[in-house]
């Protein structure tokens, strides 16, 4: 093996690392220099901070989030495909038949699991469905 097809990711490499280094002596040279108490102090948008920012926030704003992020990157293929469609043909065109009525599929199955649903009867309504259902599980095993 010869070293001809490395020396590109070599030469690169060097180059990132000294660009890097670069950047860090020349924040380092021309930077600011103050340390006042205001000067690490949270400011956003013209807005002083008036609490924490370590809230504790319910795990249903994160499942939603969640859901929201994977729902609205699938819409990253069906732009790519409807980009492309002239191209792809009936082929292209079934594949994303499949593609959206997976994600309906996958929406459908959220929807009725409860995810999107934050109300407390709902969430009391799962509860007792679950502890039923635990409760079955362990009459069957006892029984056998």
């Amino acid at each position: 093996m010869s070293a001809a097809p490395y020396w590109p990711f070599l030469v690169y490499t060097v180059m990132v690392f000294l660009l890097v280094a670069g950047m860090i002596i020349v924040s380092s040279l021309v930077g600011p220099r103050h340390r006042e108490r205001v000067t690490g102090e949270a400011y956003e948008s013209g807005v002083p901070t008036t609490t924490s920012a370590r809230l504790r926030i319910s795990i249903k704003f994160f499942l939603i989030a969640i859901l929201f992020v994977i729902f609205d990157l699938e819409l990253v293929y069906v732009f790519a495909w409807a980009i492309s469609i002239h191209e792809l043909g009936w082929p292209g065109f079934w594949g994303v038949v499949v593609f959206i009525f997976i994600l309906a599929a996958a929406l459908i199955y959220e929807w009725r699991m409860g995810s999107l649903d934050w109300t407390e009867r709902a969430i009391e309504r799962r509860l007792k469905d679950r502890r039923e259902a635990m409760a079955k599980q362990w009459k069957e095993a006892e029984e056998s």
